[in-house]
């Protein structure tokens, strides 16, 4: 599905630079969060084969999406994370389409398998430096996040209380990047979506529970966070950037979204 989504964005991206972002009514334009990469291009791709319209999709992290929604270079901005309340007040509304988990990730050689909230913002602050403190082996521990403008670090350390406390090694650009970095460290922990989790890397359960569409539909995971669509509160959708709207939020597509791995919040 990501090859065929890939060309699908190539060709829709070609279309896009000749009509404009957002300006063509048989072009829907989104840019945002990273983390919504697969929900949004499945939903993109089913979208796009049943009504023929062209889909573009920008990963450029949350808070870049906003801006771009801001600034009238797309139609719907992609957020993992509520809408500030100055963005609010910038005139930006938000829909939430699905309720995503942060799964905390080791490297596979990493014998610890259950963390508490307390322990993971006491390693993100760097109370706890070496894995031998906690069971583990002896070996430095390796801080891994993502960049200040991601909301999945904002989720992240919303829930963990940690903001402008962790004392990150790497601060990457996208969910991808995290996943690389820990899956090739034995002393790294990152933090990235569920649903972009990769098999490369080692899921901790939390206070004992382990993300799950069930666990995060019944709030048992504790660290979760919405994935939001961010419109203009006082601009009117293109005809087909509505129609997109009106799909992507609809019973039609609980089954793509639950597929994508995130809990659909109608």
């Amino acid at each position: 599905m990501k090859k065929l989504f890939a060309i699908i964005l190539v060709s829709t991206l070609a279309f896009a630079a000749l009509t404009g972002c957002g300006g063509s009514t048989e072009t829907v334009s989104t840019d945002g969060s990273t983390s919504m990469e697969l929900v949004i291009g499945s939903l993109g791709e089913a979208f796009q084969n049943d009504t023929g319209i062209s889909f573009t999709y920008n990963p450029t992290g949350s808070g870049t999406g906003i801006q771009a929604v801001l600034e009238g270079r797309c139609d719907i901005g992609l957020s993992s994370r509520d809408l500030k309340d100055s963005e609010k007040a910038a005139g930006l509304t938000s829909t939430v389409l699905a309720y995503d988990g942060i799964a905390i990730i080791l490297n596979p050689n990493n014998p610890i398998s259950d963390l508490s909230l307390e322990t993971i913002a006491k390693i993100y602050k760097g109370e706890i430096t070496n894995w031998s403190q906690i069971g583990g082996q002896d070996l430095e521990i390796v801080l891994i996040g993502r960049e200040a403008s991601s909301g999945t670090r904002e989720g992240f350390e919303s829930v963990t209380g940690t903001k402008d406390a962790c004392q990150y090694r790497q601060e990457l650009t996208s969910t991808g990047d995290v996943i690389t970095t820990v899956s090739q460290n034995p002393a790294a922990i990152g933090y990235a979506s569920v649903a972009s989790i990769k098999a490369t890397v080692k899921v901790v359960s939390v206070n004992g529970v382990l993300p799950s569409e069930e666990t995060i539909k019944a709030g048992t995971y504790s660290v979760q966070r919405p994935f939001v669509l961010v419109t203009k509160a006082d601009t009117a959708l293109t005809e087909s950037a509505q129609k997109f709207f009106d799909f992507i939020t609809s019973s039609a597509a609980r089954d793509i979204i639950s597929a994508s791995g995130v809990v659909p919040a109608n």
